[in-house]
């Protein structure tokens, strides 16, 4: 069968009632038939019927063993380093997520776990980064916002040499369009908010394990810690699931022409977005991603933070909006928002400037989005006649 086939196929119906849709169990607890004898639900917080359909689903999406469904994707993340002890270290992605970094730098290291930020878009830097301490190797890819692409099946390898656990943030992908388990991540973790739940309505997290004992070890985690995912929000994100493969395919087309249209415009400096020739490891993204995304970074040919609000300010829309993966499209200003936790040297080091624009491209026409960016572009040159119109 297709993908899409498949996807519809692997939600159930119910057999109680032969409900098509997938019942929201909004219950706290489960009545039992003898002390310890019951259905296979006992108590909410460590297992509810709704969220396990999702998270069933969500190991089949990206082949892995299990899955376990978080109140957010930081939870998720959260839930991962609790793998690892005092005294280990992770090597991460030097293009992290602001609140992967916060997590790990201000809650993490007091614990004793050590975090070493390597450009991961060369595997030689990952190898060579490793020590006997690291436990852990953390990618993005692609990165937010600045949508670095790694060789997913060479730090695998690398990862497997070494017996270190490999986990992937397949955010930004999604399982659509690739799949880390396949080229050697033993975990993949998911903000649901984004693309997988698809609408800008909730908050959840995804861990999917390529291992039965990976799997038993997280759930462990996920009911010792508590940071579950609820019933509705559960419904919500299969909900989502369903259109999946149709909305990422239309991200992506609408991504790649408004890319393109970028590349044409003067007061522009660089487009990031892996369907671009350009692009450093385009063809690796080609190799491990059926589809490029559906976010789109650039920045300007003067690196001036002002002059970015003004245009992000000035769409009528992109929605001037924290998060991405919704069908309505946003935009926004990573230094000021999703970012501006991460010190402004580090910020720099990984391409995130100051006049950085991440765009998460939605649903709507794509000719429709492309007009609405070139007048705030224009607009923004009148307001700036001082401008200088160089590309490097």
């Amino acid at each position: 069968m297709k993908e899409q086939t498949q996807i519809l196929n692997y939600i159930p119906v119910d057999k109680l009632t032969g409900s098509i849709s997938v019942p929201i169990y909004q219950t706290s607890t489960f009545v039992q038939d003898a002390p310890g004898v019951h259905k296979g639900f006992d108590y909410a917080r460590s297992n509810n019927p709704t969220r396990k359909v999702l998270e069933d689903l969500a190991a089949k999406l990206e082949n892995g063993t299990n899955g376990y469904a978080f109140s957010s994707g930081l939870a998720a993340i959260d839930a991962v380093v609790k793998l690892l002890s005092a005294g280990d270290e992770i090597i991460a992605v030097d293009d992290i997520y602001g609140g992967a970094f916060r997590l790990f730098t201000h809650i993490y290291e007091k614990f004793g776990i050590q975090v070493t930020y390597v450009d991961a878009t060369d595997a030689k830097n990952v190898a060579n980064a490793i020590s006997d301490r690291t436990a852990l190797i953390w990618i993005e890819s692609p990165t937010n916002p600045t949508l670095k692409i790694s060789d997913l099946r060479a730090i695998g390898k690398i990862a497997k040499e070494n017996n270190i656990l490999f986990c992937v943030d397949n955010t930004f992908a999604s399982p659509i369009a690739q799949k880390p388990i396949d080229f050697g991540a033993d975990l993949i973790v998911h903000s649901a908010t984004k693309y997988i739940s698809g609408h800008s309505d909730l908050i959840a997290g995804l861990v999917i394990t390529a291992t039965e004992e990976l799997g038993a070890r997280i759930k462990f985690i996920q009911n010792a810690s508590g940071a579950i995912l609820g019933p509705f929000d559960s419904w919500l994100v299969i909900r989502g699931i369903e259109t999946l493969n149709l909305r990422i395919k239309q991200h992506a087309e609408n991504a790649q022409k408004i890319a393109e249209f970028l590349t044409t415009e003067k007061l522009i400096r660089n487009v990031y977005y892996p369907g671009l020739k350009t692009h450093l490891n385009h063809e690796i993204a080609k190799s491990q991603q059926k589809y490029f995304g559906g976010v789109v970074t650039f920045d300007l040919v003067i690196d001036d933070k002002e002059l970015a609000s003004r245009i992000v300010s000035g769409t009528k829309l992109f929605q001037l909006a924290e998060s991405l993966g919704g069908v309505k499209s946003l935009c926004c200003l990573p230094c000021e928002m999703t970012h501006k936790s991460i010190p402004a040297e580090k910020r720099y080091q990984s391409g995130v400037t100051d006049s950085l624009i991440r765009l998460s491209v939605g649903l709507e026409d794509a000719d429709d989005l492309i007009a609405d960016l070139k007048q705030a572009l224009q607009n923004a040159i009148k307001e700036n006649a001082t401008v200088e119109f160089h590309k490097n």
